[in-house]
C-alpha cells in the first residue's frame, strides 16, 4: 500500500517537472486585432545543422578509418555435436506414436448405460466427431475429438457445451498416423 502511494506521488512530481520543463521562456505572442494576419518568427527554435566532413576512402580502409578484418574459422564449433543430437531427437520423434494433445470429456460416471447414451447423443447431434467410451475403474468416460491444441478444441467445445453442460477440455494423448 505504501509503495503504491510512493509511486503515485513520484508520478505526480515527474509529471509536474515535465510540464514546467516544457513551458516557454519567451513571452507569449501578442494578440492582434480581428481581421489582421497573425505572424510569428520561429526561426530561433529551428535546429542548426553543422556540415559534416565526408571521409575520403583510402586503399585498404573503410570509410570510418577501420581496416577490414580477415575471416577467421571458429575453433570450437559445435555443429557436428549438435547434428548428432538433432538426429537422435528426430529418431525419437519418428518412433513416437502419440503426442500430447487435448480431447473433450463429455461424461464421467459409474453407469455404463449413461455413458453409452451420451455417446449415442453425440453421434446423432454431431456425426462428424468421433466419440469414444473408455473404462478406467470404477468410472466410464466418454471423450469426443482429438485436437493438437486447446484452441482447436474450443470450437467444438462450445457446441458440445450446449448439449452437455458438464463437458470439459482435458489433456490427452493423440495418436499420430
Amino acid at each position: 500500500m505504501i509503495m503504491k502511494q510512493v509511486f503515485v506521488i513520484l508520478s505526480v512530481v515527474i509529471a509536474g517537472m515535465i510540464i514546467v520543463g516544457c513551458a516557454t521562456t519567451k513571452p507569449a505572442a501578442t494578440t492582434t486585432a480581428p481581421g489582421t494576419k497573425y505572424t510569428e518568427d520561429l526561426s530561433v527554435w529551428r535546429p542548426k545543422a553543422e556540415p559534416v566532413a565526408t571521409p575520403t576512402n583510402t586503399a585498404g580502409t573503410q570509410t570510418d578509418g577501420r581496416k577490414p578484418t580477415a575471416y577467421v574459422e571458429p575453433k570450437y564449433a559445435v555443429n557436428k555435436k549438435l547434428d548428432n543430437i538433432l538426429d537422435s531427437i528426430d529418431y525419437y520423434n519418428v518412433k513416437r506414436n502419440f503426442i500430447d494433445g487435448f480431447t473433450i470429456q463429455v461424461y464421467s460416471g459409474l453407469k455404463r448405460e449413461d455413458a453409452l447414451n451420451a455417446k449415442k447423443q453425440i453421434a446423432e447431434s454431431m456425426p462428424d466427431l468421433e466419440s469414444d467410451v473408455q473404462y478406467s475403474q470404477p468410472n466410464f468416460r466418454v471423450k469426443v475429438g482429438k485436437y493438437f491444441s486447446r484452441i482447436d478444441a474450443q470450437k467444438d467445445y462450445t457446441q458440445i457445451k450446449k448439449l452437455f453442460p458438464t463437458a470439459i477440455v482435458i489433456p490427452d494423448k493423440v495418436a499420430i498416423n
